[in-house]
């Protein structure tokens, strides 16, 4: 009984330290690197228990840090386990039940009023989504873990199946270039990364159909930029084949990553440039046939990965990001060719960041709309995202 106490407290002494400053992921290796004495299970029970503690949002605030974290791997649980059986055997023998019953049973043994939908309190930005977006499915994705999404580069696929097969590898197969995999597989030891496959999320590669669909437009001239790691670059190489591409960031240390996976995925033909397309002090004079802009946002499409992003969110953050966005399109605009096309991308669920902006893109910057697509993975253990893809004409 001892011992599951005892990782109910380093929970808790992990999670009061803890700012939200960094990735939690970042902060739990640095903490277990300063202090030996946690081997590997100890390390992986724990971090779950704090997970299972960023995953119920903005509710359940009422009630302690010890409280809230066997709350959050009650709700987190579909099977039983050890901690619970221990120290709540009574919610240990429910873990089959929904979410909302869950919550019922908490509140009530809790005292606290519930006069409103659980899943509400967790993300209480309803208000603020993107139409099309089931709200209560949404809620209820914070309680899992996404999958692990790899992308087979062209082909790779058949060797790299045979790579997982010979491995022992648990996946799924769900379309012809991507498999699915459980979130903690090892992938690096099996598999040629970037080479052979590209760790990308199901939604970011579902924003294929829209460079299928400008393809026949044969782009010459591509910027990504804002690169990141390059994901939706070597996405775009794949399928245009061989282009004028140049890559810019805001972070040199990003760069110099993506040049590292540049060169494993054979990509030699490319001009890489440190710029912040959101100054307003920006300057770069080149032109493009298509400019893929992946632009920074609130991430709030992804937080059943880093749900410590979900804890700490203020809403004011919102109007931040819409705003630095819509710098960003505008500094951009002079570098799209009449005739060209910019693909947007956010990996948000908040309208202000999706179909407002392109509202605003359409009515100031005159651009016209191909097609817009809010890329819905919460129903299939992946990230939620925003595209569209717009055309700029010399029509005024």
């Amino acid at each position: 009984m001892s011992r599951y106490y005892s990782y109910i407290n380093s929970a808790v002494l992990l999670i009061n330290q803890f700012t939200g400053k960094e990735p939690f992921n970042i902060y739990l290796k640095k903490y277990f690197a300063a202090n030996k004495k946690y081997g590997s299970k100890d390390r992986k029970l724990i971090s779950h228990l704090c997970y299972c503690y960023f995953r119920l949002g903005k509710s359940l605030k009422e009630m302690n840090t010890e409280a809230r974290l066997l709350a959050g791997l009650f709700l987190c649980s579909s099977i039983s386990n050890d901690i619970l059986d221990n120290l709540k055997p009574e919610w240990n023998n429910k873990v089959q039940l929904s979410a909302e019953e869950k919550f019922d049973i908490i509140y009530s043994e809790n005292g606290i009023d519930n006069n409103d939908s659980n899943l509400r309190a967790i993300f209480p930005w309803e208000q603020e989504l993107s139409k099309g977006l089931d709200y209560n499915d949404f809620c209820n994705s914070f309680f899992t873990q996404p999958d692990l999404f790899l992308r087979l580069r062209p082909g790779k696929e058949s060797v790299v199946k045979q790579k997982l097969i010979q491995a022992g590898a648990e996946f799924t197969i769900i379309s012809h270039s991507c498999i699915s995999l459980p979130n903690s597989t090892k992938i690096d030891k099996i598999i040629d990364l970037d080479k052979e496959v590209v760790i990308q999320d199901y939604s970011s590669q579902q924003v294929a159909e829209f460079l299928n669909s400008i393809k026949k437009n044969k782009p010459e001239k591509i910027w990504d930029c804002c690169a990141a790691s390059g994901g939706k670059s070597i996405l775009t190489t794949d399928i245009i084949g061989e282009i004028d591409l140049t890559v810019s960031d805001i972070r040199q240390n990003i760069l110099i990553n993506l040049n590292k996976r540049f060169a494993a995925a054979g990509i030699k033909n490319y001009k890489s440039k440190l710029l912040d397309v959101g100054s307003s002090v920006y300057q770069f004079e080149d032109r493009f046939d298509l400019i893929i802009s992946d632009v920074p946002c609130s991430g709030s499409g992804t937080w059943s990965r880093t749900p410590e992003q979900l804890y700490y969110f203020d809403k004011i953050k919102i109007d931040e990001y819409s705003s630095l966005q819509k710098k960003i399109i505008i500094n951009v605009m002079n570098n799209l060719k009449d005739g060209g096309f910019l693909l947007y991308i956010t990996c948000s669920v908040f309208s202000k960041e999706n179909e407002k902006n392109v509202e605003f893109m359409k009515d100031r910057l005159k651009l016209h709309l191909v097609e817009m697509k809010l890329l819905k993975g919460y129903r299939k253990k992946a990230d939620t995202m925003f595209a569209a893809l717009l055309q700029k004409t010399s029509i005024v």
